[in-house]
């Protein structure tokens, strides 16, 4: 997937455990959890937000996009169309 998760990274700048950052935003401890191992494939703007608002910091400090990497083939297909 090329949304990376970076929850365990801000909370470790923060120094916030799960069980704080969990009683902070309100959802449980299991679920959130799962957001900071990337085990979700989506997750709710009130959740980020309220994720946001308990470590002070912006959705882009826990999103990162990393593009998917090209295949040789493909690259190859794309300069004979040049």
């Amino acid at each position: 997937m090329p949304i990376i998760l970076r929850l365990d990274r801000v909370m470790a700048d923060r120094k916030m455990s799960l069980n704080t950052l969990s009683e902070k935003v309100g959802i449980a401890n299991v679920n959130l959890s799962k957001i900071k191992t990337g085990k979700v494939s989506a997750i709710r703007f009130s959740t980020l937000g309220a994720i946001c608002k308990a470590l002070d910091c912006q959705p882009g400090d826990i999103l990162e996009y990393q593009p998917p990497a090209e295949s040789p083939c493909a690259e190859s297909h794309q300069e004979g169309r040049l």
